[in-house]
């Protein structure tokens, strides 16, 4: 039983690992069923959002719902009052853990489509019927549900056929969840050993004090070399002649305009401009389905009133806006940054100073007065930007020209192949030699086990031909030719005897302190007092907090049976030590606190829970054809 409770324990802090911090937030908001998404959502750029960042089973997530997603995550996080910058969204692991939802996501609804979920008609209509979206003086209103999908583009079977299928998921996931149990009993003691505090101290038995006493004769080192002769050999070597064309030594024949740099810099302003968020509100004046004049004149009018008596925005919002999802707060929209809106409102919101109100600015939703509560974040201008964005273009350009002549460069090496010499000239390369290599030093030398392959086989050794062009890393395209060879040879008895001798005399030292260790820990165990220990001072740990001690001791400390203190384990570490240690007392950090032990029950609960969440979604992602389009979702770097 102790075996199983000490393995929920673990899994418990394995689990807790990975449910703390901003990042499993990230990932709680991805997991969590929107249902629907109304307000700012509504006015998020379209532009680029066919491209897939990845396919799930022949289906495409495309780069708009990865976008619309981690604009989510930043909704959540600054909700929460987290301060969340560029650096964060832009972040190789949250990049990783929405997509992951976004894929748990698809897998899970083709999942119960297949074995047949089902939501009921009442069911539908029970759920929307109590959406707060659709809500009017705490009753469902049939008009602000349609005037809703109107605004947002959508059909009410469409709607509503999504929204059937996120409460099947929703459902299958609760399922999943409901199987997750562990008897109160059981995660009591678990919670005992996760909460668990144990004071402790350790005391070495060194190796390397016994080294000095130890004599190792000559006929020792002899027998040991004459047994071991295949260790002692000195690998076949080449020294190689090589031709890089790369990438960065092609910089210096490309250049770029100032007008490419500000081209650039205009497409790729959300990105670019730095972290700027701005805090928004507006009044809504839509001319969809009535006339476009009708809807101007009357903007214009509520445009007067608000410039009249600034401080009656908010009553104007809640009393003209037709935007629904910020009309009831008074116009707010919350904090965003570029890329967020349609282009006609973001240019007039960041060109506006705290407090201005607009004047009419005409977008595909109809005529909007916005006003600027806040800003936060800074922007970068162009002129700072400007160095690291040419930089980027010629290195771009740089790729683009290596990529061209990668075909020619390798077909040279191919076709004269008795000599580098004709490629170097053609790309005006410096041909570069290397030391005496083994083919292991050679790997790490390029980086590349392919290109030490091709420099000892025959062609290449024997036959003193070119290797072929092996990109060895990105950008960079390498052949070699062999200009001298080193067979395998025995290193002398003179040249690795004093080497033996140290090994053979740690060996010894070893096993002393292995049998002095064990000895000490024998009568410590039976309660025998045993002198000149020098214990470290005692420190209190806990599963999370180490106070110093190595992860060797660490793994010792909680599986020491402490029913009768002190209790004692001991083992011999990676810097050949014999290490004792020794539990001098034990607490609980829940004590008999009765709220903190269900909280923690049910967090205990909740994880398992999601243990059990986490192993159906791998499951299923282990059955489908998944790819990712890491060149579009990641940079280069990452």
């Amino acid at each position: 039983m102790i075996r199983v409770i000490e393995g929920y324990c673990f899994m418990l802090d394995a689990i807790r690992k990975h449910t703390q911090g901003w990042l499993a937030k990230a990932i709680l908001a991805l997991i969590t069923i929107p249902f629907a998404l109304f307000g700012i959502d509504s006015y998020l750029n379209q532009a680029g959002g066919n491209v897939a960042v990845a396919t799930v089973a022949g289906e495409k997530i495309s780069v708009q719902e990865f976008s619309n997603s981690i604009e989510n995550v930043r909704n959540r996080l600054q909700s929460e009052g987290q301060k969340v910058d560029a650096a964060l969204l832009d972040s190789p692991e949250l990049k990783q853990s929405v997509l992951d939802g976004l894929i748990t996501r698809r897998l899970v609804n083709k999942e119960v489509q297949r074995v047949h979920f089902k939501i009921s008609d009442y069911q539908l209509n029970q759920h929307i019927l109590g959406m707060p979206e659709f809500q009017e003086n705490g009753k469902f209103s049939e008009d602000l549900y349609q005037k809703t999908l109107q605004q947002n583009k959508l059909t009410a079977a469409k709607f509503e056929n999504s929204i059937r299928n996120d409460l099947m998921t929703q459902q299958a996931r609760d399922g999943i969840a409901k199987l997750a149990f562990a008897p109160h009993a059981v995660a009591e003691k678990a919670l005992q050993f996760a909460f668990q505090q144990r004071e402790v101290t350790t005391v070495d038995v060194k190796a390397a004090e016994f080294i000095a006493q130890i004599k190792i004769t000559p006929e020792q080192v002899k027998e040991y070399y004459a047994l071991h002769k295949d260790k002692f050999k000195v690998p076949e070597q080449v020294k190689l002649e090589f031709a890089l064309l790369s990438a960065a030594g092609l910089m210096g024949q490309v250049s770029v305009s100032d007008e490419e740099v500000k081209e650039f810099y205009d497409a790729n302003a959300a990105k670019l401009q730095g972290d700027e968020q701005r805090q928004a509100s507006h009044i809504l004046i839509g001319f969809s389905g009535q006339d476009k004049a009708a809807a101007k004149e009357k903007a214009l009018d509520i445009l007067a009133q608000v410039k009249k008596n600034p401080k009656s925005f908010e009553e104007l919002a809640i009393k003209y806006s037709q935007d629904t999802g910020s009309a009831t707060k008074g116009g707010d929209l919350g904090s965003f940054g570029r890329g967020a809106m349609v282009k006609p409102f973001e240019d007039a919101v960041f060109s506006m100073k705290v407090n201005q109100i607009s004047e009419l600015v005409e977008s595909e939703f109809g005529y909007h007065i916005i006003k600027l509560n806040g800003v936060t974040g800074e922007s970068s201008s162009f002129d700072q930007m400007k160095p690291q964005i040419k930089a980027e273009l010629i290195f771009q350009k740089a790729q683009a020209k290596y990529a061209e002549l990668s075909e020619d460069f390798s077909n040279i090496v191919y076709e004269q192949s008795a000599s580098l010499d004709p490629v170097a000239k053609k790309f005006n390369l410096q041909l570069q030699t290397t030391p005496l290599m083994s083919r292991a030093d050679g790997a790490k030398f390029f980086k590349n086990d392919k290109l030490m392959t091709m420099a000892f086989s025959d062609e290449v050794l024997k036959e003193k031909r070119n290797s072929e062009a092996v990109e060895v890393s990105p950008n960079n395209l390498v052949a070699v030719r062999v200009v001298e060879y080193k067979p395998e040879a025995p290193r002398s008895f003179e040249e690795v005897k004093s080497g033996i001798e140290s090994v053979l005399k740690l060996e010894q030292a070893v096993k002393i302190a292995t049998e002095k260790g064990e000895d000490t820990l024998t009568k410590l165990k039976s309660g025998d007092s045993v002198k000149g220990l020098e214990w470290i001072p005692s420190v209190v740990v806990d599963r999370k907090n180490a106070q110093g001690l190595s992860n060797g001791v660490m793994n010792q400390v909680f599986k020491i049976n402490a029913d009768q203190l002190p209790a004692y384990a001991g083992f011999m570490d990676e810097n050949k030590s014999y290490v004792i240690v020794k539990v001098l007392g034990v607490t609980n950090q829940l004590g008999d606190d009765e709220d903190a032990k269900q909280t923690a029950e049910s967090d205990y609960q909740a994880a398992l829970a999601a243990e059990y969440i986490s192993a159906y979604a791998a499951s299923l992602k282990s059955k489908e054809d998944i790819q990712v389009n890491t060149s579009v979702l990641f940079s280069k770097a990452e």
